[in-house]
């Protein structure tokens, strides 16, 4: 035992000797290795294993550090090893430790380095350090300023303002409706209670007919309001709104009259008008295509109008902003089941907003009440019209419901708005003729010459004198 011990303690010191010393040689593969040598629990002797065998530490001297095993037994063997040179910082005459290792070990391990190794990672690491951490300056200063500067933008008053305006003009639409009046509602004055008495007595004699008339007097604004508010089927009197909303357009240069609009499929409508018989695709000036609207009342032209003006909701918007209640498009035509509506009063507002050029220019006012004057149809307000009256209207007949709108000229310079329909059994034609007795009725009374009203002057005092007076005094004595 005391020999084995020996042994072993000459061993372990050999082998520090040679682990502190380094190799410098250009041809050494290995600058650092790792020694591994287990024990025996008993002998202290190192086992041989295949990652150790014949391993060469690039050390002066000899150690028994190579072992092999032969028939299960362990033995140590010497290696003979270059010799080297000791370095400056060790003594060559290194003795080795007195200490006595501990008997059992497991593993052991020693990683021998150069110097030169041990520095060049140190430098490396310090200039890769300065670098990261020049790097991490610059991009916390670059987002410090951009914080800095959105800021300063946006707490900026200038460019709170600008952006504002930004909005404002993305929007023109908000800005429009508060900044746009709302046309001005016809102002009346007096009702003409002779008048209406003489409708309702022709309403009277027609039983199962529900007659709505309005009449205004442009001169006095004395007018005739008979079921003027009753919502009644517009048939073909709401092309007259279309018609003002087309030449409100070409006033804004929304739609150009020597515009072509292309006929479609889906645009064509049954019931009056030629246009349907037209091939789809034929192309019409947007003049003609009002034009024909009202002078034949062609429903193709209609729908194409309607189509071509934004469609259905954009004109019954447009309708309420022009102060007509009861005036809603709700189908294409032809409406045969008078789905379409109006009123009389809202056709009367509409006339009176075309006659004072509210809604559009007086030269798209002249040229719109010129169609209307060539309208074909003329069984209903014009013949009630004496000789010389000039109408500008627009008839509709479904089977519910017949009337005719229009503007009256007559021949002593007189004008007033004439607005008749008559909802009735279906394609009763007492409501024809009732509507031609109310436009004579009503053309007579605006013939007669305005009554001026002659107030009578008051009785004068008379004072009765006495005989003898003179005067009015009492003669004096004699």
């Amino acid at each position: 035992m005391e020999q084995s011990r020996a042994r072993n303690k000459s061993l372990e010191s050999q082998f520090k000797i040679n682990s502190i010393r380094e190799d410098r040689s250009k041809n050494s593969q290995n600058l650092s290795q790792d020694i591994k040598i287990p024990y025996k629990n008993e002998n202290l002797q190192p086992i041989a294993t295949k990652s150790n065998l014949n391993t060469e530490l690039g050390l002066g001297g000899q150690a028994r550090v190579g072992t092999s095993v032969m028939n299960g037994k362990s033995r140590s063997r010497q290696v003979n090893l270059p010799p080297k040179a000791p370095l400056n910082h060790q003594q060559a005459n290194y003795s080795p430790p007195n200490t006595v290792q501990q008997k059992v070990v497991s593993t052991k391990k020693i990683r021998v380095t150069s110097p030169s190794a041990k520095k060049r990672p140190s430098t490396r690491k310090k200039s890769d350090g300065l670098f990261t951490q020049a790097l991490r300056l610059i991009i916390f200063g670059i987002g410090t300023c951009a914080i800095a500067g959105t800021l300063l933008s946006v707490l900026n008053p200038a460019t709170r303002l600008e952006r504002e305006a930004k909005q404002s003009v993305q929007s023109p639409s908000k800005t429009a409706k508060t900044i746009v009046p709302l046309p001005a509602s016809l102002t009346l004055n007096q009702e003409i209670m002779p008048l209406k008495a003489a409708i309702q007595q022709l309403g009277a004699k027609n039983k199962g007919l529900t007659p709505g008339a309005f009449f205004v007097d442009l001169d006095t604004n004395n007018y005739l309001d008979w079921n003027g508010s009753l919502p009644f089927a517009a048939a073909s009197t709401i092309k007259v709104p279309v018609l003002v909303a087309f030449f409100q357009d070409v006033d804004a240069g929304k739609i150009r009259l020597d515009e072509k609009l292309t006929l479609k499929k889906e645009l064509i409508g049954g019931g009056s008008g030629a246009m349907q018989y037209r091939p789809v695709g034929t192309k019409f000036t947007a003049l003609t295509v009002a034009t024909q609207m009202i002078i034949i009342s062609d429903n193709t032209a209609t729908n194409m109008l309607i189509a071509r003006m934004g469609g259905i909701a954009a004109l019954n918007q447009r309708f309420q902003s022009w102060g007509l209640v009861s005036t809603k498009i709700n189908n294409l035509l032809p409406d045969l089941t008078g789905t379409n509506t109006t009123s009389p009063k809202d056709m009367g507002q509409l006339m009176s907003l075309v006659d004072r050029g509210e809604l559009m220019s007086l030269r798209s006012r002249d040229r719109a009440l010129e169609i209307m004057r060539r309208t074909k149809t003329r069984t209903l307000l014009p013949q009630g019209l004496g000789e010389g009256a000039i109408i500008a209207h627009k008839t509709g007949d479904i089977g519910s419901m017949v009337g005719d709108v229009g503007l009256v000229d007559m021949p002593n310079g007189k004008r007033y708005i004439a607005v008749a329909m008559v909802k009735r059994p279906h394609n009763d034609s007492r409501a024809q003729e009732l509507i031609r007795q109310i436009s004579r009725t009503t053309y007579q009374q605006f013939t007669k010459p305005a009554v001026t009203q002659v107030v009578p002057s008051p009785t004068p005092f008379i004072t009765t004198i006495p005989p003898g007076e003179v005067g009015g005094g009492r003669q004096a004595p004699r």
